[in-house]
């Protein structure tokens, strides 16, 4: 893969993102049309396609920090359940959406969708990452 990836700009600091987390392997950072308030990104630095070509090391330490940023949804949001989403296709660089969700995923995907895409509520997401910060 020789173009960098959305993600790997946002990793690089060209484009700005909300992160909530970062260290040397992967970072997390707020989705900018959340299908729910509080919608995560957690992507490894490396920019790899699939997170099924991930090696072993890679994806189990991506897995662990999703856990880690779902404990902090639930401490901070209170959802009733946080989901997670892979679908592969809107970014060539493996992540994954965390999602806090107080109804079922397909319920908030559909109102999601329905509501089109919104310019990003900047000052909305500052906020929303501040509270889950680590």
């Amino acid at each position: 893969m020789s173009e960098d990836s959305i993600f790997t700009k946002i990793i690089n600091g060209e484009i700005p993102a909300h992160k909530i987390y970062e260290d040397k392997r992967v970072i997390a950072f707020l989705d900018i049309n959340p299908i729910t308030p509080g919608h995560t990104l957690v992507i490894p630095k490396q920019q790899i396609e699939s997170i099924w070509n991930l090696d072993s090391d890679t994806y189990e330490y991506l897995m662990k920090i999703v856990h880690t940023i779902a404990d902090r949804q639930k401490e901070v949001l209170n959802p009733k359940r946080v989901g997670m989403l892979l679908d592969g296709f809107g970014v060539p660089h493996a992540h994954v959406h965390v999602l806090p969700l107080d109804g079922g995923l397909e319920s908030s995907i559909a109102r999601h969708l329905a509501s089109g895409f919104k310019e990003p509520d900047h000052a909305a997401l500052e906020q929303m990452a501040n509270r889950l910060k680590f």
